[in-house]
């Protein structure tokens, strides 16, 4: 009981004077889809595509794992360590069927000047930078991708995003220029790990919609059709000089209302004097015959 004990004990001894090994990172990007995810190895179900049938004849076998393609020691000097024409693969053989020159591999439509989502599938979460290049317009798909064939400065550099649902969330402005065929290259680079990995995402651009061309103003000015004015009558009053159109003018009867009613009053007042005179001699006349019946 004693001896196992103390067996037991040295282990532990042993084991506490190992030096702690890194955990390393794993990853490869899903959304949009890279060339690791679609041709490697567990990496997605749309590994029966031709572009990957022949990146895996020229690769001499199977691609390696979707979520390993990663160089150590790199630290940032990506240049150095990958050469030109093998981006896709880091320059390493197992994956050297994602180099070529393809305008077939898995891709994924965008719109120039939206705003892509990126999803970054880790088997094992760490810590980590990733910068997120895009080719320049006029990229040429028939080529092996270059590091002249990127921008300058990457569309976007985030720093450790969030993990959801076993993948990094992030998201890039894509350029308004671009159209056709590009190439999405992103560099994570760990820095709890000192490995850096590498993928190209292929991306279609959707053609700008374009808009109906608006109809050319007419070189001859038009003019406000002309107001007809109202003749003026020689013998009315001259209408006032306005802005407006003057309104019609209501005429007044010619005369004095006064003589009017003065002259209807004699002859009615005649009238009456001459039939009161008749009347005064007819009963007169009846006066003096009943005088003389008698």
């Amino acid at each position: 009981m004693i001896r196992r004990l103390a067996v037991g004990m040295a282990a532990v001894g042993m084991i506490a004077l190992v030096p702690a090994l890194p955990a390393y990172a794993h990853g490869a990007p899903t959304t949009p889809i890279s060339r690791t995810a679609a041709c490697g190895g567990n990496g997605g179900t749309v590994t029966g595509s031709a572009a990957c049938k022949a990146a895996r004849q020229a690769n001499g076998g199977p691609i390696g794992s979707f979520d390993n393609l990663r160089l150590p020691g790199v630290d940032g000097n990506d240049r150095r360590a990958v050469p030109d024409g093998r981006l896709c693969s880091g320059g390493i053989d197992a994956y050297r069927g994602l180099d070529l020159a393809r305008d077939d591999f898995p891709s994924t439509t965008v719109t120039g000047g939206k705003t892509l989502a990126i999803k970054y599938r880790t088997t094992i979460p760490h810590q980590g930078s990733f910068r997120i290049y895009l080719t320049k317009q006029g990229f040429d798909p028939g080529a092996k991708l270059g590091w002249d064939d990127l921008a300058s400065k990457p569309i976007a550099e985030v720093k450790d995003p969030p993990v959801r649902s076993g993948a990094y969330v992030m998201s890039a402005k894509l350029p308004s220029d671009r159209t056709g065929r590009h190439i999405l290259y992103i560099v994570w680079q760990n820095t709890s790990t000192p490995d850096t990995y590498y993928s190209c995402s292929d991306l279609v651009f959707k053609a700008a919609a374009t808009k109906a061309p608006k109809p050319a103003p007419s070189k001859t000015a038009t003019k406000a059709p002309a107001v007809a004015k109202p003749a003026v009558n020689a013998t009315s009053p001259a209408a006032p000089v306005t802005g407006e159109p003057a309104e019609a003018q209501a005429l007044t009867p010619v005369g004095d209302e006064s003589q009017v009613t003065l002259g209807h009053g004699i002859i009615a007042g005649a009238l009456a004097v001459g039939i009161g005179a008749c009347l005064w001699a007819a009963i007169g006349g009846l006066l003096r015959r009943r005088r003389e019946n008698r």
